[in-house]
C-alpha cells in the first residue's frame, strides 16, 4: 500500500536546500554528506571516542552525560552543551537531529535508516492507536497480523502494483547456514500477502464486509538519505484491507478512513491537513483512485503526503480471484446466479506523522509536544530550595509538591515531579523544555505562602499563576487550550502559504517564496508532468532561486474545498497546455 512512508518517484530527499540528513550510525553529529554504507567516518569516530571518554571521567551525572552530546565533531574541543546549540531557520538539518536526539525520542543504530523509538516517540504512536482502533472498531474493523515474509511467487502476481515497490523490496536468500531455495521478501506492504488469504476467507456474499487492520512495521530498501520519522527503510504503520459488495459502500469507507486519518493529525498532534483525491499520476499503483491527507512543513515550504486511503477497486480482487455470488440477483430456479468480484480497500498512516509533528511545532528550545500525546503533561518543579533551607522547610515543600502532584493525577493528568538532587531550576527548566513537556509549575515557599503554582507554558513565553484549590479543573483547561491554540496557529502558517495562483510566470517564484500553490489544472499526466520539469529549472521568463530545491513541483492533491468554481473556457495554467481547465490543483515541492 502506498502511503506517507515512501514515494519512489520523489528524487533524493534534502530536508535543506543544501543539507541532507543521513543516518550512519551515531547521533553526536551532523553528517555532512550521505554514507550509505553505514561505514563510520573520521568525525563519527571522533565522536564515539568523545563519548565513550565523557563516560570514563564520571564527572556527570549519567542522565546529564546523555544530554550533553556534542552534535559536530569539528567542536569537539569546546565545552559540550546540553541544549539545542543551533536556531531552527538557520540549520534546519542540525536542529532537527538535536532536537529528536536531545529529546530523547530516538536513536541512531549501525544500520542507516533504522532507529530505535525511545518511550517518549513510541507513546506518541500508542496515543495514535489507541484514538485509531477506537474509531475503526466501530466501523466493525478487526485488528490481525500476517507474516513478516512474502514468497516471491506471491509478490510478483500483481506486477503493476509491486513495479512501484520493486527498488525498495528487501530479500532474504539465506535461512542459517543454507541458501533459500525461493528467496523471501521482506513486506513492503502487504496487499499480496494478504488477498490470497481473503481468497479463501470469502465464500459467499455473507461473509462481506470483511475489514481487517494491523499495526505492523515494512520494510523499503531504495533511497540512500534516510530521515528519522520522515523517511526510514523501516517504519511503522497500520495497514487497512476491506472488501466489500459494492462500490458504493466502499466508497462511503475510503472517506471515513480519510476522515479518521486528518482527526489523528487536527485533533491529536495540532497538525493542519488538506483532504483531497490524488491525480492519475500521484495515485497507488492498481488503485481506482486514492485520497489523500496532505500537510506542510513552513521551514523548508514542502509539502508532504501525510496519510492515504485507497479505493482499490476490483483490480486484486480479479488478481486474486475474490467473488460472490450477486445476491440481488433474480434467476430462474435451480439456475446460478452471476458472481461478482469484490470491491477493495486499502489505507495506512505510519510514524511519518511524528516528524512532521516535530517539524511544524518545534522550536530553537526543542520540542513542543501537544498535550493530547504528551507522554508527560505537566512537569512540577520546586523552587526557591537554597543552601539555608533547613531538611524540615525543604521536606514540607517536597510534600506539598506531592500534593499537588497526587491532585492533578486525580484529575487524569499525567504529572511527573522533578525531585533531582544536584541540579538547578534553571537545568531543570531547559531540559524539560528541550523534551517538549506541554506545561511547567513552579512552586517554592512563596507560592506556598500564597496558595498558588506559577505556570510556565512550553508553546508561548512568559508566566502566570493559578490557586492551588482550582488546580484539578484550571490545568485540564490550560492543557486543553495549549492543544488548541497550537493547532490555530500551525492552521494560520498553514492557511497563509496556500497561495492561489492564475498565472504561469507567478507559479516557480511562489514556489521559491516556500509556498504551495493552487492553479486552474487541466488535470492529465502528461501536462503535470511537464509542469514537473519546468519548474525545477531556469523556464524562459522565470527565475528559479539557486538555492531551491532542484526538483520541481508535483502535483499533491485535489483539494476537496475547491478555492471557486472553474468557468467554462478557463485556459490550463500551463502555457504549453491547450487544453481547458477542469479543476483546481495543489502543486508544490514535496518529501
Amino acid at each position: 500500500m502506498a502511503t506517507d512512508g515512501v514515494d519512489s518517484k520523489i528524487d533524493a530527499l534534502k530536508l535543506t536546500e543544501e543539507q541532507p540528513i543521513a543516518s550512519t550510525g551515531t547521533s553526536e553529529q551532523k553528517v555532512e554528506g550521505a554514507q550509505p554504507t553505514g561505514k563510520p567516518g573520521k568525525k563519527e569516530k571522533e565522536a564515539k571516542d568523545q563519548k565513550s571518554a565523557s563516560k570514563s571521567k564520571g564527572d556527570k551525572p549519567a542522565k546529564a552525560a546523555k544530554q550533553q552530546q556534542q552534535p559536530k565533531a569539528k567542536a569537539a574541543a569546546q565545552p559540550e552543551l546540553i541544549g539545542i546549540t543551533v536556531k531552527k531557520n538557520e540549520d534546519l538539518s542540525e536542529w532537527y537531529q538535536q532536537t529528536i536526539i536531545k529529546g530523547d525520542l530516538l536513536e541512531f543504530t549501525d544500520i542507516p535508516g533504522c532507529y530505535i523509538y525511545q518511550p517518549g516517540s513510541y507513546r506518541i504512536w500508542e496515543f495514535i492507536q489507541e484514538f485509531f482502533n477506537k474509531r475503526i472498531r466501530k466501523m466493525g474493523v478487526k485488528n490481525c497480523y500476517f507474516p513478516l515474509f512474502i514468497s516471491e511467487a506471491n509478490l510478483q502476481r500483481e506486477k503493476d502494483h509491486i513495479e512501484g515497490f520493486a527498488a525498495e523490496v528487501a530479500w532474504v536468500t539465506e535461512g542459517g547456514k543454507n541458501k533459500l531455495e525461493k528467496r523471501l521478501a521482506v513486506r513492503p506492504t502487504s496487499e499480496t500477502a494478504m488477498y490470497s488469504f481473503y481468497s479463501k476467507k470469502i465464500r459467499s456474499h455473507r461473509d462481506l464486509p470483511l475489514k481487517m487492520n494491523q499495526w505492523n512495521n515494512v520494510v523499503r530498501w531504495e533511497f540512500k538519505h534516510p530521515m528519522p520519522f520522515i523517511r526510514s527503510r523501516e517504519f511503522l504503520w497500520q495497514e487497512g484491507h476491506t472488501a466489500h459488495l459494492t462500490e458504493k459502500e466502499a466508497g462511503v469507507e475510503v472517506r471515513q478512513i480519510l476522515d479518521h486519518y486528518a482527526a489523528i493529525y487536527e485533533e491529536l498532534l495540532a497538525v493542519p491537513v488538506v483532504k483531497g483525491v490524488k491525480t492519475v499520476n500521484e495515485q497507488f499503483p492498481g488503485a481506482h483512485y486514492t485520497t489523500t491527507v496532505e500537510g506542510f512543513i513552513p521551514a523548508v515550504g514542502r509539502g508532504i503526503q501525510a496519510g492515504t486511503s485507497h479505493c482499490l477497486g476490483q483490480h486484486f480482487a480479479k488478481m486474486f480471484d475474490i467473488r460472490v455470488e450477486d445476491p440481488h440477483q433474480q434467476v430462474e430456479e435451480g439456475k446460478p446466479r452471476d458472481r461478482l468480484y469484490v470491491w477493495q480497500n486499502s489505507w495506512g498512516f505510519t510514524t511519518r506523522s511524528i516528524g512532521l509533528m516535530i517539524l511544524i511545532h518545534g522550536d530553537d528550545k526543542g520540542l513542543v509536544i501537544p498535550p493530547r500525546v504528551a507522554d508527560v503533561q505537566v512537569v512540577i518543579v520546586p523552587v526557591g530550595v537554597t543552601a539555608k533551607t533547613t531538611d524540615v522547610d525543604r521536606a514540607k515543600l517536597y510534600d506539598e509538591v506531592k500534593g499537588i502532584s497526587d491532585k492533578l493525577e486525580a484529575a487524569d493528568v499525567r504529572v511527573e515531579c522533578d525531585m533531582r538532587e544536584g541540579y538547578s531550576p534553571g537545568y531543570k527548566f531547559n531540559d524539560w523544555e528541550m523534551k517538549g513537556v506541554p506545561l511547567r509549575l513552579e512552586f517554592g515557599p512563596k507560592d506556598s505562602a500564597n496558595g498558588v503554582v506559577t505556570t510556565s507554558r512550553r508553546d508561548q513565553d512568559g508566566k502566570s499563576t493559578l490557586p492551588i484549590t482550582d488546580l484539578a479543573k484550571s490545568i485540564p483547561e490550560l492543557l486543553e487550550t495549549i492543544q488548541a491554540d497550537m493547532l490555530r496557529k500551525a492552521s494560520e502558517e498553514y492557511a497563509s502559504h496556500r497561495k492561489i495562483i492564475r498565472k504561469w510566470e507567478d507559479f516557480v517564484p511562489s514556489l521559491n517564496a516556500k509556498n504551495v500553490v493552487l492553479v486552474q489544472h487541466c488535470a492529465t499526466g502528461a501536462c503535470e508532468d511537464e509542469i514537473k520539469k519546468d519548474s525545477s529549472g531556469t523556464v524562459e521568463g522565470q527565475e528559479v532561486d539557486v538555492r531551491a530545491p532542484s526538483m520541481g513541483a508535483k502535483s499533491l492533491c485535489i483539494p476537496d474545498e475547491q478555492p471557486e468554481e472553474v468557468k467554462a473556457g478557463t485556459r490550463c495554467i500551463n502555457p504549453k497546455c491547450d487544453r481547458e481547465a477542469k479543476m483546481w490543483v495543489m502543486f508544490g515541492r514535496s518529501y
